[in-house]
């Protein structure tokens, strides 16, 4: 236990806070967030489709950021953060893409800064801290909210300060819009197409970058397409299919930055085709999808779909192979890769023993031992297709089955 809630004595600020502090506040982190995001939700709706849209993980990633960063300069004062500033910068560009007041945004921060200090205070009764204590830390945390909102202030100024004739302000706008989910009312999506000279197409395809995107040239993208760069989770929205002309220029602007190639949607369900490029590119980074200077995600569909709720498919995976949890770990696990081969291939014995590097009567005997435990399951087509599904699963995240 931090030696904060040991001493007595303890309760006069350094500096201004104590760095022992930030140890207690640490951990309060995760679930403070949890609490901020539900309270926002209630007290501003308008939030609630950002919560649960496209940019959430972004958002989250930004309130995470300010926390962590709050607790951070505690512990080390002086400490910097370039991400928080620029996520926060970013809160406030959105702001004015959406065309909101920037008052209701400098309201959450401090809803979530009054939160904060409630959950100080139930750490302060917990560690019998002291009130002047408790005092200096409400201090620090506006002053420091004051720097969260002036960092806003800037994000939000930046998309003020051009004029409403700048077609590529209004393009971003449009672009965020369209992303944004559940979709606008036709008429105001016409009235802003109208307004940034932007014809609305019947199909489009999304382009998620890897940031930072800093290599990507606005001037050799083609004219009609919606670009932001600069965002933390940059996009890019082009106007029908990937034609073999639009790969030539994606590949001229792209200069590098890697990036997955969305697929080709209806319009108003921009929306599912941006989630879909972000979660191969998650894949990527988890090693399940091979990386690559451009991933198509039209190559990964199934691989999405198994690994659309890994949860459930743990619970599959237990339902199905029930039958084998009274072997023993080595044996099981044999067992069950070897009738991962064979209901995926379909293949003879001799194959199935080639692709797992043994011989075929071994891979007989152990299909005898597979039939004695199944029985008639493997022969009923809906509960192979079931273990089919999950046995896939569990090989693409490399995950063994839980007996």
């Amino acid at each position: 236990m931090p030696s904060i809630a040991q001493s007595p004595e303890i309760g006069e600020p350094l500096d201004p806070l104590p760095r022992e502090f930030a140890a207690l506040m640490r951990p309060e982190i995760p679930g403070l967030i949890k609490e901020i995001g539900v309270e926002i939700e209630r007290a501003y709706p308008v939030y609630a489709h950002l919560f649960n849209g496209p940019h959430s993980d972004a958002i989250r990633q930004g309130v995470e950021q300010a926390l962590a960063a709050f607790v951070d300069r505690v512990d080390h004062p002086g400490t910097k953060s370039a991400l928080r500033d620029e996520l926060l910068r970013q809160f406030g560009r959105v702001e004015a893409y959406e065309g909101r007041d920037l008052d209701t945004l400098l309201g959450a921060y401090r809803l979530g800064a009054r939160i904060a200090l409630r959950r100080a205070k139930s750490i302060g009764r917990t560690y019998n801290l002291s009130p002047t204590l408790i005092l200096a830390f409400a201090d620090a945390l506006f002053a420091y909210v004051d720097e969260l909102e002036s960092l806003s202030r800037e994000g939000y100024s930046s998309v003020q300060a051009r004029a409403v004739s700048d077609l590529t302000a209004l393009r971003r706008k449009l672009l965020h819009l369209i992303v944004a989910g559940p979709p606008l009312p036709r008429a105001t999506i016409a009235e802003l197409c109208q307004e940034a000279s932007w014809e609305l197409p019947a199909e489009c395809t999304v382009v998620v970058l890897r940031p930072p995107a800093t290599g990507v040239l606005q001037a050799r993208l083609d004219r009609d397409v919606l670009a932001d760069p600069g965002l933390p989770h940059p996009h890019l929205l082009v106007p029908g299919p990937l034609t073999g002309a639009r790969r030539a220029m994606l590949d001229a602007a792209l200069s590098g930055t890697p990036a997955v190639l969305g697929l080709t949607v209806p319009t108003a369900q921009a929306t599912h085709s941006l989630r879909w490029s972000r979660r191969v590119l998650q894949l990527i980074d988890e090693g399940v999808v091979a990386d690559a200077p451009v991933v198509r995600c039209e190559d990964h569909l199934t691989t999405l779909w198994l690994l659309s709720d890994p949860a459930l498919v743990d619970q599959l995976a237990r339902r199905e192979l029930a039958p084998l949890d009274g072997l023993s770990g080595t044996r099981r696990e044999r067992l069950i890769e070897t009738l991962r081969v064979h209901v995926s291939t379909r293949a003879p014995a001799e194959q199935v023993g080639e692709l797992l590097g043994v011989h075929a009567q071994t891979v007989r005997y152990r299909l005898r031992n597979l039939d004695n435990h199944f029985g008639d399951r493997l022969l009923d087509p809906d509960r192979r297709f079931a273990l089919e599904a999950a046995l896939r699963s569990l090989h693409l995240h490399g995950r063994k089955p839980a007996p």
